[in-house]
């Protein structure tokens, strides 16, 4: 959904930089540990899918992954990058850019941490840092903020997410 709003995230640059392609597919990459290794295949068209048909995607492919079937098909033509790093007791990294998408995200483990809530008193509080990397030779430091400020607000409050879907 903020991709939505941040169509320059959801892009593909030459290598010297001289020409981008904005894609109106949101085919998001996903690294996935495999028997041959890591591995990127995609979800295609998430901007047209629901929640449950990305899900099942999901499943299909981390299936086909560990079977050690994925396709060309599967691999190739994403457009934005995300690593599950909390999926092997990761934090927080800096991600390596998928080229020549433009950004990629690694999403850390979710923690237990204490926090200070507002009536100023230490509450726990469940936490995931997200780090990212843009090509910045096409993405400034502000847009790439901001569409991480409107990605962890879906986050964070769900039900929002579902009001914006289509």
């Amino acid at each position: 959904l903020a991709l939505r709003e941040y169509p320059i995230l959801n892009s593909h640059v030459n290598p010297d930089a001289s020409e981008m392609t904005y894609k109106s597919a949101h085919n998001i990459s996903l690294a996935m540990q495999t028997p041959s290794g890591l591995l990127v295949p995609n979800v295609k068209n998430c901007e047209s899918r629901s929640v449950f048909e990305i899900a099942a995607e999901l499943n299909r492919l981390q299936s086909l992954g560990e079977a050690g079937l994925l396709t060309s098909a599967d691999l190739s033509g994403g457009t934005f990058a995300l690593s599950n790093i909390g999926s092997v007791g990761g934090t927080y990294m800096n991600p390596i850019l998928v080229v020549p998408q433009t950004v990629i995200g690694a999403l850390g483990g979710v923690r237990r941490l204490p926090r200070f809530d507002a009536n100023g008193d230490v509450a726990a509080a469940h936490v995931m840092n997200v780090s990212w990397t843009a090509d910045h030779r096409v993405i400034d430091g502000v847009t790439m903020a901001s569409f991480s400020n409107l990605w962890k607000s879906y986050i964070e409050n769900p039900t929002n997410m579902l009001l914006d879907l289509r």
